[in-house]
């Protein structure tokens, strides 16, 4: 029977857009301005010139088709310099240009970046922001009316460009530890109190230098430990504290390594405290709740400025009758000195949601990882499958996580203790429901709400990927015994089978998919009855599965094709069920393109077949002899022609395992036949 590889997630993906900037959609030629004609526009010597020029290419590099012209011009070296430009509006639209070019570029942009050396100036300005923050340089502004903190918004700016280069380059994470980043970076993180943006920054940059950096452990002092237990423990109760915690756990988790093994028991429950209470909240009430919360200050705010306007044209009349009297309208006054129009105010609700579900996010997949051992790279991910030579070392290598398919799965013991005492696997199934049908009418109807819609679901397949892990390294009754898994069968069933058509979505198909494969591994393990799908059901969705261009949703599907035919082959009157199935199944091993997913089908054939009464009846009926001696000559002419160089070590070890036990099980198969009825 096929085994699956928990997966494991990187951090969160990066944003291109900085605050207060605005993400317009893609303009047409006459608004873009020649690259060249802004570039030069760098060297003038008028600061605001400079400024001017380097918002204006900001803008337009969040344009991904409009990223290829700057980069010919060597956008790259004509920008890092400005990042220690004397003025410090300059400074921080340059950082924010670079920003978004980090961002929207993707990881070839980053290498090309820290190939130009961008390391140099921005390590330069985060140390230099730094030195200010020591300084209590807190305010040169623009004006004084704006308000405007530059260090710390150039900051903010400087640490979402370092994020986003060391998560896609190992160079920039070598020199963030080689340059002793760290302690500036920390530095930052004080300011939590009064600047959460800037927190949630850090954070985010912290997560992803900590994530398999030894090198880095031993910076992390009992001072810069002091730093984030602080920020865990803070009490603030708004959703972007919520999610400045959770991202500050997960460091924490990544760092490990550092914590004395006498307080590791307690480490491990503070952060699995922190993700119980993000993911205890409920997204779909919030997003109803914040949603009526925006339409009464809105309304509020909407009725004072009406009075406002009564006010002026008031005012307006008594100062006509006195013309000596110099006085500036009430109207100017609260707009020079108001800085709503620089803060994005009217968003903050919006704000608030998405910080909770980018927190809840988050959680699930520091939680995947929690699960997972450290040992396979993000490469090997997708789902590989086996069959051993016995049922026995099959059983021995799931339980102990031996063999070549699969690192080693297993909680600790405090983890193991945290996930119980903190109600972890409880909340994490309240999340694989769908959203709240309500909180998505929302979205639907309001354009700035609707990007909500995607993250909602992303955290309904993070749950499921995290419901997969967990399936994998518990034992059934830290699950709750066989009725708690049989209600989970149902429950994942529903998920698949609720709505008119099959889920057609590629993320949702793979997470539930992964899902209910390890719970009904798990519960042929252990003999649990599997009524969770009618055979009609069974093949509807792996014959939806098997046409998705996702392998790992094909690899599942025939998996959970063999586990399920594996238990029906043991049962009475099911010959005609599992001739369906080993039709299938023979199908996939002739017809797939992909020789994993061939492999798979072979193996679920060989779990299907190999034992009872009734597989024997289906298996000649089906013909199932012949056409395995005819196909393999055929899988061996693949596995020599296509294997080298199109897959992984892990999995042509695997292939080979299964072309020997195809060769095995047409023996077994000949002695059938040999022996009477």
């Amino acid at each position: 029977m096929g085994k699956s590889r928990a997966r494991r997630f990187r951090g969160n993906p990066f944003s291109p857009t900085g605050p207060g900037q605005r993400r317009d959609g893609d303009g047409g030629p006459e608004e873009e301005p020649a690259a060249a004609e802004l570039l030069e526009k760098l060297q003038h010597p008028s600061a605001e010139v400079r400024e001017y020029a380097c918002a204006s290419i900001s803008k337009l590099l969040q344009q991904k088709h409009v990223i290829p012209a700057f980069l010919q011009r060597d956008v790259v070296r004509c920008l890092g310099p400005l990042l220690m430009d004397h003025s410090l509006a300059v400074r921080e639209t340059a950082a924010g240009a670079l920003r978004n070019l980090s961002a929207c570029g993707g990881f070839e942009v980053c290498d090309d970046m820290v190939t130009k050396d961008i390391m140099t100036p921005l390590v330069a300005l985060l140390k230099e922001c730094s030195t200010g923050l020591d300084a209590n340089q807190l305010s040169p502004k623009k004006c004084r009316e704006m308000n405007k903190n530059y260090i710390e918004d150039i900051a903010n700016e400087a640490i979402n460009l370092l994020w986003n280069v060391c998560e896609c380059n190992n160079t920039a994470v070598s020199i963030f530890n080689k340059e002793g980043c760290l302690e500036a970076v920390l530095h930052y993180m004080k300011k939590f109190t009064t600047n959460v943006d800037l927190a949630i920054s850090v954070a985010n940059c912290l997560q992803a230098v900590t994530e398999d950096n030894p090198d880095l452990l031993s910076s992390f002092n009992a001072s810069a430990q002091q730093v984030l237990e602080t920020v865990m423990l803070c009490p603030e109760s708004t959703m972007k504290h919520i999610l400045l915690r959770t991202l500050i756990a997960g460091t924490i988790w990544n760092i490990k390594d550092t914590i004395p093994p006498g307080s590791l028991g307690s480490m491990v429950n503070a952060i699995l405290k922190i993700f119980s209470e993000s993911l205890a909240i409920d997204a779909g009430e919030t997003i109803i709740r914040m949603k009526e919360a925006e339409k009464n200050r809105l309304k509020l705010a909407a009725e004072a400025e009406t009075e406002e306007d009564m006010s002026d044209v008031i005012d307006n009349c008594v100062l006509s009758d006195d013309d000596d009297m110099e006085e500036i309208p009430k109207g100017r006054v609260r707009k020079e000195n108001d800085i709503s129009d620089l803060l994005p105010s009217d968003k903050w609700e919006l704000k608030e949601v998405t910080a909770l579900l980018m927190a809840q996010q988050t959680a699930l997949e520091i939680i995947v990882n929690m699960c997972c051992s450290e040992d396979p790279s993000d490469d090997e991910w997708e789902e590989l499958s086996s069959s051993d030579e016995s049922d026995l070392f099959m059983e021995n290598s799931y339980n102990e996580g031996g063999g070549l398919l699969m690192s080693p799965l297993c909680l600790s013991d405090e983890v193991n203790s945290a996930f119980l005492n903190n109600l972890i696997p409880k909340k994490i199934l309240e999340k694989t429901a769908f959203p709240n049908s309500v909180a998505l009418d929302i979205c639907m109807h309001n354009p700035s709400w609707k990007p909500l819609i995607k993250k909602l679901n992303a955290v309904q397949c993070r749950a499921l990927t995290c419901l997969h892990s967990i399936l994998l390294v518990s034992d059934v009754d830290c699950l709750g015994g066989a009725s708690a898994l049989q209600s989970l069968a149902q429950h994942l069933s529903q998920l698949v089978f609720s709505k008119m058509e099959l889920p057609t979505d590629t993320e949702f198909l793979e997470a539930v998919t992964s899902a209910l494969r390890a719970l009904l591994q798990t519960m042929a393990s252990k003999n649990i009855s599997q009524q969770c799908m009618t055979p009609e059901q069974l093949l509807a969705l792996c014959e939806a599965g098997i046409h998705s261009s996702n392998v790992s949703v094909r690899v599942n599907v025939v998996s959970i094709l063999g586990i399920s035919g594996s238990v029906l082959a043991k049962g009475q009157d099911t010959a005609e069920t599992l001739k369906m199935i080993g039709k299938f199944l023979l199908e996939v091993a002739m017809k797939e393109p992909s020789l994993v997913v061939a492999g798979e089908a072979l193996d679920a054939l060989f779990d299907v077949f190999a034992d009872g009464k009734e597989a024997e009846k289906a298996a000649v009926q089906i013909k199932l002899l012949p056409a395995l001696k005819e196909f393999q000559p055929v899988f061996k002419m693949r596995m020599r022609k296509e294997g080298k160089g199109h897959y992984s070590t892990d999995q042509l070890c695997v292939l080979d395992n299964v072309k020997m036990n195809l060769r095995r099980f047409i023996a077994y198969q000949e002695t059938l036949g040999k022996t009477p009825t």
